[in-house]
């Protein structure tokens, strides 16, 4: 394995990376009549995924880590839950960018393709949390406070790298204000608890209420 693979942040830039660069080519063939575009969700899933476990051995702060306290649970939930209310209900038009799109609509017709339905909610579910958490929380967070970011523990995290990835991530969604709100919640919760699992959980419900929230009112905006 080349010495740059076995870097502790690229370990956590390389799955991002990814996912970015097909969420980009799916904008470029977004018009496609050639193939249904919308099938790049479940690749990208599966090669973030196929990224997470090469490089699973150096997210030491995930690894032999998922039994929190009982406390950091509940206070996982709740944050999951409270972000995902907010998201839904920033709406104002000054807190998107652009127009809101019509988002990833996994219906043929007027049914539900359920396979695609199901691609979508386990990667935001499952895949996105752990992806985003890493690069966000466990890297960009604390190498705006130290490029050697291992060093920094999350407590230790200044307000001002707080802030700054927090903005970083909201403009990484349409929804830019939620997602701020959202970079603030999680990354304060892992400053709170030391542990990368807790804004992951939280991540992981806000995704998977928000999807279950997008099929039941078919608002597939928030997509």
């Amino acid at each position: 394995m080349p010495a740059w693979l076995a870097h502790p942040a690229a370990a956590r830039i390389i799955p991002f990376a990814i996912y970015i660069a097909l969420l980009a080519l799916s904008g470029m063939f977004a018009d496609s009549t050639a193939f249904d575009v919308r099938w790049l969700y479940p690749v990208r899933v599966v090669l973030v995924a196929l990224a997470l476990g090469f490089f699973w051995k150096h997210y030491d702060e995930l690894r032999g880590r998922f039994a929190m306290p009982g406390g950091y649970w509940s206070l996982s939930l709740v944050v999951g839950i409270v972000v995902f209310l907010l998201w839904v209900n920033l709406s104002a038009s000054w807190m998107h960018r652009g127009a809101p799109g019509k988002g990833f609509d996994p219906r043929d017709g007027e049914h539900v393709n359920v396979a695609l339905a199901l691609f979508r909610i386990g990667g935001a579910a499952l895949v996105v949390p752990v992806m985003e958490e890493l690069f966000w929380r466990s890297f960009v967070m604390r190498w705006i406070d130290n490029p050697n970011f291992r060093a920094v523990i999350p407590a230790a995290v200044t307000f001002k790298a707080l802030l700054l990835s927090s903005v970083v991530f909201g403009f990484e969604h349409n929804e830019w204000f939620a997602g701020i709100i959202a970079g603030l919640a999680y990354g304060g919760l892992y400053r709170v608890t030391g542990n990368l699992w807790a804004p992951t959980v939280a991540h992981a419900v806000t995704n998977g209420l928000l999807g279950a929230w997008v099929l039941y009112t078919r608002a597939w905006q928030f997509w």
